[in-house]
């Protein structure tokens, strides 16, 4: 069993997983609006004017792990509370980059640095409010 992140925006889905692209330096594996899908959706999943919203994006985060999202067309998006997205990088120069451009406009949390579970962890919550620890394995 694998899990895999499922984020909701509140219509800035596509900013969003450009930001995280550039951060963590995976492409956008695909990215489609509510106008391209081949079924249209129901009309109270894409009110008017939801035509260039998001419906559904994806990227590989790694081997193993796909981050999907979409935006969220009814307004209920209320930002991103109680979770963190963790990820385990192979050295601290790429731990160090990682958490600075995801923290580029966002807040710190936690700077980078030796806990007694890992030799390298940080924390922070992006601009768009997604949490994340960035991360060595191992213990320090």
């Amino acid at each position: 069993m694998i899990v895999m992140p499922y984020l909701f925006f509140a219509g800035n889905c596509e900013e969003a997983m450009n930001f995280y692209s550039g951060a963590i330096g995976s492409p956008i594996d695909m990215l489609m609006r509510m106008k391209d899908s081949p079924e249209p959706p129901p009309p109270e999943h894409a009110p008017p004017g939801s035509e260039n919203l998001v419906m559904h994006a994806s990227m590989h985060l790694g081997k193993d792990t796909v981050l999907m999202a979409s935006d969220d067309p009814s307004g209920q998006a209320q930002g991103f509370h109680g979770f963190s997205l963790s990820l385990t990088v192979d050295s601290k120069a790429e731990a160090d980059r990682i958490y600075a451009a995801l923290a580029a406009g966002g807040r710190q949390t936690m700077p980078m640095g030796q806990t007694f579970w890992s030799p390298w962890f940080g924390m922070l919550t992006d601009k768009f409010g997604v949490g994340w620890m960035i991360s060595l394995p191992g213990q320090a």
